[in-house]
């Protein structure tokens, strides 16, 4: 009986070990730990206490972006309109405060959500409803927030000194040496990975993904879902939002240009495949950091820009060469096995 249990844990063991190895985070985990390594080894200085929470809070609003962006890829589609809906929610939060300097932060949280949320839907509605490809959409809604942000904001900008003192300190207070907002970070990593691991809804994004009209066939409300993924989206570019008008010292016309290819990159780079159908909340946040680390450890080092977006480049086409390879060796081993049983 007790070889028998010694045996069944071993194979459990065994599994747990083979499972790890296939895990697409286990390239990207493993690269940025050595990226780490290297880094300090050349410039001692770059895991000191304030480097440490630099990286930290430098990933924290990439992370966010990521796995909003995560969850969109998985079906099959993209936003490239997360920087403008970022530019947005940040402006709001810079309007709401200078209106009532004494709103209650949460409430602003909320203002910042509902307003990612409310532009998410928009994108949700034309991609779902319309049945316009998502990067035709998003797109043409990326000019469109933006020119939106632009009418509004004009030449005005909100600093550091237009917010409370409590606002701006989220992205200084730490506890335990940890930024706050990088802890509260953590928290919705955990809720959009159980949600994609362990919900029915989470697990239909997957199927939608891999073969929309079969997902159909089987009964899934493929408009449904992938509109509420692009509102869900939509409230984390919010949320990051908010984040970015704490962490840094203005937010104006041209906040969040560009920060859109950014998430895409670090969602791909974290295993989520441009194809649809695979990947996770938690990939997606290690390619933000790694994507982050990249540009710090790059710096620390002396490195010119022009090279840093190279190899953030070489990351993204070796990203999609490998999943594009691991697809086509899994196609193959499933028609081998289905002709084996034939």
């Amino acid at each position: 009986m007790a070889a028998t249990g010694v045996a069944a844990a071993g194979n459990r063991m065994r599994r747990w070990l083979s499972a790890v190895g296939r895990a697409r985070e286990l390239p990207v985990a493993t690269a940025l730990v050595i990226l780490v390594v290297v880094t300090q080894v050349r410039n001692p200085l770059f895991l000191s206490g304030q480097g440490v929470k630099d990286l930290l809070l430098n990933s924290t609003i990439y992370i966010i972006l990521a796995i909003g962006q995560a969850m969109v890829i998985i079906t099959k589609s993209v936003d490239l309109s997360v920087g403008a809906v970022l530019g947005l929610s940040a402006f709001t939060v810079g309007t709401v405060f200078a209106a009532a300097p004494d709103i209650p932060i949460p409430l602003v949280f909320l203002i910042g959500l509902t307003v990612g949320a409310a532009l998410g839907a928009v994108n949700g509605a034309l991609v779902s409803l319309a049945k316009v490809p998502a990067i035709v959409v998003t797109l043409g809604t990326m000019y469109v927030f933006r020119g939106i942000n632009n009418a509004w904001a004009g030449g005005k900008q909100y600093f550091a000194n237009d917010r409370p003192k409590a606002f701006g300190d989220l992205s200084v207070d730490t506890i335990l040496g940890v930024p706050i907002i990088t802890i509260g970070t953590v928290v919705v990593v955990v809720i959009v990975a159980m949600y994609l691991a362990r919900t029915r809804a989470g697990r239909d994004l997957y199927a939608i993904g891999s073969d929309s009209a079969a997902a159909a066939v089987y009964g899934i409300s493929v408009v449904r879902r992938v509109f509420v993924t692009f509102v869900v989206n939509g409230a984390l570019v919010g949320l990051a939002g908010v984040l970015y008008a704490s962490r840094f010292n203005s937010v104006g016309a041209t906040t969040g240009k560009g920060i859109e290819l950014d998430s895409v990159a670090a969602a791909v780079v974290g295993g989520v495949s441009i194809f649809g159908g695979t990947g996770s909340a938690l990939g997606a946040a290690i390619g933000a950091v790694l994507l982050t680390t990249i540009t710090s450890s790059l710096t620390a080092l002396g490195v010119d820009k022009f090279w840093q977006k190279a190899i953030v480049g070489i990351l993204i086409l070796a990203s999609i060469v490998i999943d594009r390879v691991a697809s086509v060796r899994a196609a193959r081993k499933l028609r081998v096995s289905e002709a084996k049983h034939v």
